[in-house]
């Protein structure tokens, strides 16, 4: 079996991780430029961002880097809530065990529904993993017992080692970035390795990878179920930011906002998805402020953005600074 030759990381996947760093960084600062201008709601808006910036990463990583395009990723972000949801109502409050139970049922469902969806491909595959994805919204819609379509609210979010420590907003802001950091390492891991790099490989030419003594099929299963699992985590944070589920969590359009979250910051790019989720999510709190049509505004730039940088905002800041270079 032949074996990718290990290289060092490019010069571009080193900028790419210092601007992933930049961001990290201001994404720190932020809950002390909301207590100099006494907004609160900045954090607040802060954690549902990095949730979100959570589950774009995880797309990325099979969209941009194994062309996996799945409509239904939005089906493990309810996974990871109603982890919280259902073990809360029984009593177990422990934040580690809504991880670990929203991640395993992720884990599952990905597994089953990805080995069935990867032997197709192109538009087939985006029917298919929509069409898992909506059977997953409607079993929890049927749920009466959990609220059904109306939803159930927490009576209190996760616990940290029996004690109430996320009910603070900043403690779950942190904790929020930190998982987003700790999985962007992991992710950053996983696409400079050799599984990577034959993940990459099956975007290019699945073919050429079959020749090499590959075989494509289980690398892209792994990485569809490390995808669906890490996007359980981005669900764990956002009922505990929202303290509500609901099945729309699941819906169609999240999975789109999520795909559109990509494709704005950058496929391909894990810190273009980071980005992305930051910037989609910041010009839908600005552009509501000015008009209840912000959508309309918001397909606008996105057209824009598409046209003239198909890679996306982090495509665009990298020709500004090879053009100020010359």
């Amino acid at each position: 079996m032949t074996t990718p030759p290990t290289t060092r990381p490019a010069p571009r996947l080193r900028g790419r991780t210092k601007a992933a760093l930049v961001l990290f960084v201001l994404a720190a600062l932020l809950p002390v430029f909301a207590w100099t201008t006494n907004d609160p709601y900045l954090v607040v808006i802060g954690t549902r961002i990095l949730a979100y910036a959570i589950a774009a990463m995880a797309l990325d990583l099979i969209l941009g880097y194994g062309a996996m395009v799945s409509f239904g990723h939005a089906a493990y972000l309810g996974f990871g809530a109603y982890a919280v949801a259902v073990l809360s109502r029984h009593g177990v409050t422990d934040i580690t065990l809504h991880l670990l139970a929203g991640i395993s049922l992720s884990a599952v469902f990905a597994l089953i529904t990805g080995w069935i969806s990867l032997r197709t491909r192109g538009i087939y595959f985006i029917m298919i993993t929509l069409a898992f994805g909506q059977m997953a919204y409607f079993f929890f819609v049927s749920l009466s017992s959990y609220g059904g379509d109306d939803g159930v609210t927490l009576d209190a979010r996760s616990t940290v080692l029996g004690q109430p420590w996320l009910e603070n907003d900043q403690v779950l802001y942190y904790t929020a970035l930190a998982l987003l950091i700790g999985l962007f390492t992991l992710c950053a891991r996983i696409v400079t390795s050799r599984f990577g790099r034959v993940l990459t490989g099956t975007r290019e030419n699945t073919t050429r990878i079959e020749a090499l003594g590959f075989a494509p099929f289980r690398y892209q299963l792994t990485a569809f179920v490390i995808s669906a699992c890490m996007t359980s985590v981005a669900g764990v944070m956002l009922a505990n930011q929202a303290e509500f589920i609901s099945p729309a969590f699941m819906s169609w359009h999240v999975s789109g906002e999520l795909i559109v979250m990509v494709v704005l910051g950058g496929i391909g790019n894990l810190t273009g998805a980071i980005g992305g989720a930051f910037l989609a999510l910041m010009l839908e709190e600005l552009l509501n402020i000015f008009t209840e049509h912000w959508k309309l505004f918001f397909g606008v730039i996105l057209v824009l953005v598409v046209l003239y940088s198909p890679d996306g905002i982090s495509g665009l800041l990298r020709k500004l600074k090879l053009g100020g270079e010359k």
